[in-house]
This record gives structure tokens, sequence and C-alpha cells, in this order.
């Protein structure tokens, strides 16, 4: 995988962190990965905890947290699965290339994984969409002006039609979700910190999208290269600029979370219990 190698930085400790969680939870595989996006820090808790690293204690993890993203690597066994849930993500806007936020998706799959499951919020585009609804991403528009296989060589001309997992919301949406309200669509990914115009909000609902956000991307791509099956959520944390009279603004994204917060871990369980019964299917 000299390609995708751990390093953030030169010399830095990213194969030692793969020895170090292996050694810390006694597993040497695991079977899914679980990006946590901004506000979705409690959806890990379930099942039982094998270990937690703290992002600051290891130089590979890009340094600096946003507010309502925790700063830890959380292992869970849950069911019959092993689980890394990466409590906090990175972002273009912190200064970092694609490559660079997309470090999460790289240490899961060194670490075995085959399956990931990226959590986001988002602004409602779609006029049908209300905060405190969930999309399943279908497909997503690429807008961060930067991708995280630039400057790779080998096979990285990579086909990303199919890229999330339709199967796996087919058989969730079959399901009684209860009060969670769940939309299929297109999500687009914005480069930020500053939020959307009206004008270009306008622009991406004529181009199809109907949540836009400022993350999922660059590890959807990387996942995809890295032969991972792929599914993500986004919580519809706001309105999208110009669709509300209010001003937006980050806290707004956190309460409205938080406000919703007791949902996050059912839904991350009934994604869990969906791919783990057609896993079953595949190898009956």
């Amino acid at each position: 995988m000299s390609e995708t190698s751990l390093g953030y930085n030169p010399g830095d400790s990213g194969d030692q962190l793969v020895k170090k969680i292996r050694s810390l939870t006694q597993v040497e595989n695991f079977d899914l990965a679980v990006v946590l996006g901004s506000g979705w820090s409690g959806a890990f808790q379930l099942g039982k905890t094998l270990g937690v690293i703290e992002y600051s204690d290891w130089d590979c993890f890009p340094a600096g947290q946003i507010a309502g993203h925790g700063g830890q690597l959380v292992a869970v066994q849950y069911s019959s699965w092993n689980i890394l849930f990466f409590v906090g993500r990175f972002h273009c806007y912190q200064g970092l290339s694609a490559f660079q936020a997309a470090f999460p998706v790289r240490l899961a799959a060194s670490l075995g994984c085959s399956r990931i499951l990226l959590t986001c919020a988002t602004g409602g585009i779609n006029r049908t969409y209300r905060p405190g609804d969930f999309m399943l991403v279908e497909d997503h528009l690429n807008l961060l002006g930067d991708n995280p296989l630039r400057g790779l060589s080998g096979d990285i001309f990579i086909d990303l039609v199919g890229t999330y997992q339709q199967n796996v919301y087919d058989n969730l949406l079959s399901r009684d979700t209860g009060n969670i309200v769940l939309h299929r669509g297109v999500l687009a990914a914005m480069p930020g910190p500053s939020y959307e115009t009206p004008a270009e909000i306008r622009f991406l609902e004529i181009a199809g999208v109907d949540v836009v956000s400022m993350s999922t991307v660059p590890e959807a791509i990387m996942a995809r290269y890295l032969g991972m099956q792929v599914a993500a959520v986004a919580f519809v944390a706001n309105y999208a600029a110009g669709l509300s009279p209010d001003t937006l603004s980050h806290q707004d994204v956190l309460d409205c979370s938080t406000e919703h917060a007791c949902l996050f871990p059912s839904l991350v369980r009934l994604f869990i219990d969906v791919w783990q019964e057609i896993n079953t299917e595949k190898t009956d």
C-alpha cells in the first residue's frame, strides 16, 4: 500500500499506531469503520468498547479539531463485528489536502476494514427535506477543487459509478425506522469554511443536489480506490442558504444535532444490522 501509506507527515507514527490498535483491542482485522461527522459523536455508544485512541497522542492524525467533532478512535465490538469509530473527522477547510482529510480511511483499510459508513451534517436544498431528516447518499458532486488521489501513481483512474452500496439502502428502507425520516439523494461537497451563498445554492439545486456539506467526498473516493464498500448518510441540520430567513451558524447545526442525538445510535445500529445480514446471505 505504498501509494496510500499512512503518512501524514514524514517520519510519523502511522505503522506504530496500527500495531498499537491491534495490541490494545486484540483484533487483527476489523469489519467496519464509521466516520462520525458534526454532532454524531455519541453514535459509537453501542456494544462493548475494546479500546480508545486519542488523536492528539499520535502525530499521524492531522492536527486540530472542529467544534462538534470529538478527537478519538474508539474500537467497539457489536454483535459479531469489530468496528472502528472515528469520533471526529478532518476537512479540507482546515488547510488539509483531500488526501490528508481521508486519513481515517487509509488507517481503517490498514486494519482490515472492507466496509465504511460515512456520516455528516448538511444543509438541506431539496424543498421537501426538513431539519432533523436524514438522507442516504446515492451519489455525490465533488466541488472541493481537490481529489484524494491527486498526485498518486498507479491505477488512480477509478470508476465512481456504484460507489455507494444501494443494496444496503434498499434493505434499510424496507424496515420500520420508527421516527427516523430517511430520503435518498445527491450530496455536494463545497470547500467551506464559509457557508454557501444563495446563488450557489440555486446553482446546486438546478444541478440536482439535495444536500450540501463540506466533507464526506474525499473519504468516499479514497474508500472506493481501496476497494471498500461505502455507505454514507447525511443529517439535515438546517435549511441551506437563502431557503429560510434564519442566519446560518455552526452552533445551530450543533443544536439541531443535539436535539436529535437519540436517533444517531439507532440509525448506525440499523446500518450495521443490515450490512451484517447482507454479508451473511452472501456467505451462506
